[in-house]
């Protein structure tokens, strides 16, 4: 475990977690990820080491069903259950449309990493924000909070990390969903990861991601939401929901 892949409190983000389950059970089956949903059990801290246990289930001619347990010792950080595999099949469609007339990436700002976050898997990303508003811009405080419409809209790549995308990639993208419950309330303040579910559709190559966050409800002190991930061209590489422990800041 290093800074690089760890959120500002320091404790391992979670798309990554999920990333390197998906990375070993695809290595290991030597299938390429379908689904893979991840439920998050404990936090691992920078300078551990993180054991990544293998267990193929079921293995048939097309599709392999495993599991990987992600551990720090005798600490269970992140249980993955998962399929892989790929299949003949002669017909194909994509129902889900990326929202139109969007500016391209290259034409915003790049979002500014909050010192607390230096070094950590934000700084990794290159990030352009198209719908939602900037962290310091966001309320501190319930009485002056402007909730918004629940989507998000953002463009992302990892330059530096990974230069093609893939379901490695996407699971770590897809965990921008605690984002969404911040954006959505108004507030300075997102959440931490239960569980997180991927479900890969088809790859492309594509510089950036456009991530269309949707927040469904944030009840009971749990936020409940989507992202549709997006290549430039408007394939659908994938989607991720998720539910979250949500937080909120009060400085």
């Amino acid at each position: 475990m290093t800074r690089k892949i760890s959120v500002g409190e320091n404790f391992l983000f979670g798309g990554c977690g999920l990333a390197a389950a998906i990375s070993a059970l695809e290595g290991t089956s030597g299938r390429r990820c379908v689904w893979a949903t991840g439920q998050y059990l404990s936090y691992a801290n920078p300078g551990e080491v993180v054991d990544i246990d293998i267990t193929i289930a079921v293995e048939g001619h097309a599709i392999t069903q495993a599991r990987a347990v992600c551990h720090v010792a005798d600490r269970e950080i992140l249980t993955v259950n998962a399929a892989l595999g790929d299949r003949d099949f002669e017909a194909s469609g994509q129902w889900e449309t990326m929202p139109a007339d969007l500016p391209p990436p290259m034409s915003l700002p790049p979002r500014p990493t909050p010192p607390e976050n230096e070094g950590t898997i934000t700084s990794q990303l290159d990030q352009r924000l198209v719908k939602g508003v900037e962290w310091d811009q966001l309320a501190t405080d319930q009485s002056s909070a402007v909730q918004s419409d629940g989507q998000t809209l953002m463009w992302a790549r990892i330059p530096e990390v990974i230069a093609d995308v893939d379901a490695v990639t996407l699971a770590i993208l897809g965990d921008y969903v605690p984002m969404g419950v911040g954006q959505s309330l108004g507030r300075r303040g997102g959440g931490n990861s239960l569980d997180n579910t991927l479900r890969v559709c088809r790859m492309v190559p594509t510089d950036w991601v456009l991530m269309d966050i949707r927040i469904h409800a944030v009840e009971r002190g749990f936020g409940h939401g989507l992202v549709h991930m997006f290549a430039e061209d408007g394939t659908l590489l994938a989607t991720a929901s998720q539910s979250v422990i949500a937080r909120l800041r009060t400085e």
